[in-house]
């Protein structure tokens, strides 16, 4: 489809079964995934890339435990278990997943100090990743997305997207979500909020 694309977010071993983060049937979304990827001129691969350090990791602060909030410079931040680090075979992409396709891969959450969502911004809803400038350049209007978490990275990708102005479609049967206290009713009423449509194929 002219200028169209397909964001593929995050299909990551640690976000899979096994993962240190692993979203509930997480690799279940890979072989549509790879389907889709034919009916699209632009494919855009993100990947989770975090330093050993980084502020979002419960380990790098004393005493705290995984998925509880404190407040960043940026606003809260669910602190999580250590994942995606640099270089590790939990940042890398899933084995099954298509990747030789892939026009461009953004890299997001490697400055230690700050967590990246979004494939657009980090979490301080002002520092670009590049992928818009990247996609204005390609001609692109229409995204697809597809990948894990819905209720996270999906989410803040989606919303960010609207607000930039592009026709944004969530494949929810592409997607898989963490629900983290109510998460995934709470990603759907703000992409919702945002005109971002969700699709079931």
């Amino acid at each position: 489809m002219a200028g169209s694309a397909l964001i593929m977010i995050d299909i990551q071993n640690d976000f899979c079964p096994g993962g240190a983060l692993a979203v509930g049937g997480g690799d279940e979304i890979v072989p549509l995934v790879n389907a889709l990827q034919a009916d699209f001129d632009v494919r855009v691969l993100t990947q989770d890339w975090h330093p050993a350090d980084h502020s979002s990791f419960a380990d790098n602060h004393a005493g705290a435990t995984p998925y509880s909030l404190v407040d960043m410079p940026y606003g809260p931040q669910v602190l999580w278990p250590a994942h995606c680090v640099q270089g590790s075979a939990g940042a890398a992409f899933h084995g099954g997943l298509q990747t030789d396709s892939a026009d461009l891969i953004i890299r997001k959450g490697f400055r230690a100090a700050i967590d990246s969502y979004s494939a657009f911004f980090e979490n301080d809803h002002e520092t670009p990743t590049g992928l818009h400038g990247y996609l204005q350049e390609r001609g692109v209007s229409d995204l697809t997305m597809v990948g894990l978490a819905t209720d996270f990275c999906v989410r803040f990708s989606a919303v960010d997207a609207a607000k930039l102005g592009y026709n944004v479609t969530v494949r929810m049967d592409a997607c898989r979500a963490i629900d983290l206290d109510g998460s995934l009713a709470a990603a759907r009423a703000e992409m919702a909020e945002h005109g971002v449509v969700m699709a079931d194929g």
